[in-house]
């Protein structure tokens, strides 16, 4: 049995995993998910939010044999978690999420990529503290691939996304490095872009990349095709 920390990225909450924790749970795993820091039921004022506050929530749920789970934005506060304490993780995988360069924030892997589907869903609050995604984009950019129950549940959940933690760069260095990771790609993705997880991902093992032919939300659209491939890289097969 592997024991897995599920941790959602923008917008998001504990709430998204929703699916994939049973299905874990029948392929005889533990799964535990995570409102980081202003997200779903976490009330700390998303102007206090920071990544090294993200980093904290998730190294406080961690054993040293946790594998830690990060989608889409969380890709950056699992690294930081790693690089903080990495004897508290076991393992870290990124579902098409940002596999992060150090010395550069969030922001501007962003905007390092090759094409900005998400750009144009963003809205801004007037303090610049926080941004949401426009509601008739929501479906396009995250859900294009999602049953219509799944979508309006996900509508009624989403909240602000702290905008400071994704402007911080992120230092990384041996110590991270010394966790190992996986990514799973997801190829029909519609937020970050399909080609822009590849280049992030160059030099890795092969035996640590994988893909889903699925848009931005696995958990959501496969959630047992997804649990199988967790499992799947737990027991170190291929």
């Amino acid at each position: 049995m592997a024991r897995f920390l599920l941790v959602h990225g923008s917008c998001h909450g504990a709430w998204c995993w929703r699916d994939v924790i049973p299905a874990l749970g029948a392929l005889g795993h533990h799964a535990d998910a995570i409102d980081l820091p202003s997200h779903g039921a976490n009330k700390t004022p998303v102007g206090d939010v920071t990544l090294d506050s993200y980093r904290d929530a998730i190294l406080a749920a961690c054993t040293a044999d946790t594998i830690v789970v990060g989608h889409s934005m969380a890709g950056y506060p699992i690294a930081a978690a790693a690089e903080h304490a990495p004897d508290a993780i076991a393992r870290l995988m990124f579902v098409c999420a940002y596999a992060p360069v150090s010395g550069l924030s969030l922001a501007q892997m962003r905007r390092a990529a090759p094409r900005q589907p998400l750009l144009g869903a963003i809205v801004m609050s007037q303090d610049r503290q926080s941004f949401t995604i426009d509601p008739d984009q929501v479906e396009q950019v995250f859900y294009h691939d999602c049953t219509p129950d799944v979508v309006a549940y996900a509508k009624a959940h989403l909240g602000p996304q702290a905008v400071l933690p994704q402007e911080t760069p992120i230092t990384l260095g041996a110590r991270c490095a010394s966790v190992p990771k996986s990514s799973i790609r997801c190829t029909q993705d519609q937020t970050i872009p399909p080609e822009y997880q590849i280049t992030m991902t160059q030099g890795w093992a092969d035996s640590d990349v994988y893909e889903m032919a699925t848009g931005h939300s696995p958990f959501f659209a496969d959630p047992s095709g997804l649990a199988a491939m967790l499992d799947r890289i737990a027991k170190g097969t291929s």
